[in-house]
Formats: structure tokens, sequence, C-alpha cells
């Protein structure tokens, strides 16, 4: 069972974010634009979705 840590943490900007684990479980794309969607963000209407996915990218290479 996941406890409140496993589920949510607050960001620099003091805003909740819900993990990817918590977002796997739930089971399907919103279609918000959350940060950490493992759906690649599939419910997410255009141009935002695209906006999103280069932004995604542009974090992981910032990363290494």
């Amino acid at each position: 069972m996941m406890n409140d840590d496993d589920m949510f943490y607050t960001n620099e900007e003091g805003k909740t974010v819900m993990t990817e684990e918590y977002l796997l479980l739930r089971g399907y794309c919103c279609g918000n634009g959350c940060l950490n969607c493992p759906y690649e963000y599939k419910n997410v209407p255009e141009p935002r979705r695209t906006q999103l996915l280069n932004e995604r990218k542009f974090r992981k290479q910032k990363e290494q």
C-alpha cells in the first residue's frame, strides 16, 4: 500500500505534484498535463501536448 509520500510531493514553487507511481495506479491520462504523466500526455490537446513533450525532453537532457 502506498503512503502519501509515495503519491505526492511539493515542488520548489510550493505546488503539490502527483508522482508517476500514483498516476500509473490511476490508470489513464487525465489530459491536464501532469508533470510526471507516464502516458505521454495522450489526452492533452495539441498544441499543448507537443509543448509538454518538448519540455520533458529538455528537462531530461538538462539532468544528464
